[in-house]
């Protein structure tokens, strides 16, 4: 599975992947007031007109079929930082998230040498994930009644384009 540049155009669907990924992430966290869940679709078009900001999704079987997992990664300075890793929920467990966010690391500009992300500190599946990844905590900060914990990885081969 080759992962696709997301742009305008699929706005609206990843907004529809992101609420329904981010449910399982309220419920840890008590809360519906998370940032995925509240985001507009006109904030979404927003960042995917952003150049900065660099956008990879999964579709299943073909280029057109529904779109199951996407992320994005915002570029500032050498820093690529990682989010909105989402994968619907029917697919989660299948290493989608895991591949799409290797895959996106992959196709970063050769400046970017270290990735930042955070996730709550409920989220058990991120928080397994990450450190598999390569990614390493480095901090938590408090966020209303729950912590956010930090990630970071430096990128060992910052060699490939952006595709």
């Amino acid at each position: 599975m080759e992962p696709l540049r997301l742009g305008l155009p699929d706005a609206g669907e990843l907004l529809t992947l992101q609420r329904a990924a981010y449910i399982s992430e309220a419920r840890a966290h008590c809360t519906f007031d998370l940032p995925p869940l509240l985001e507009s679709v006109e904030q979404i078009q927003t960042s995917l007109l952003d150049p900065a900001c660099l956008a990879w999704g999964y579709r299943d079987n073909s280029e057109v079929g529904r779109l199951v997992a996407s992320v994005r990664i915002r570029i500032a300075g050498d820093v690529g930082e990682v989010g909105r890793l989402v994968v619907a929920p029917d697919r989660q467990g299948q290493g989608l998230g895991s591949r799409l966010l290797l895959a996106a690391e992959e196709r970063l500009p050769r400046g970017v040498t270290s990735l930042h992300l955070f996730t709550g500190e409920h989220s058990a599946g991120p928080l397994r994930l990450y450190p598999r990844l390569g990614y390493r905590e480095t901090h938590r900060s408090p966020e209303g009644h729950y912590e956010l914990v930090h990630f970071e990885k430096a990128r060992s081969h910052p060699v490939g384009p952006v595709r």
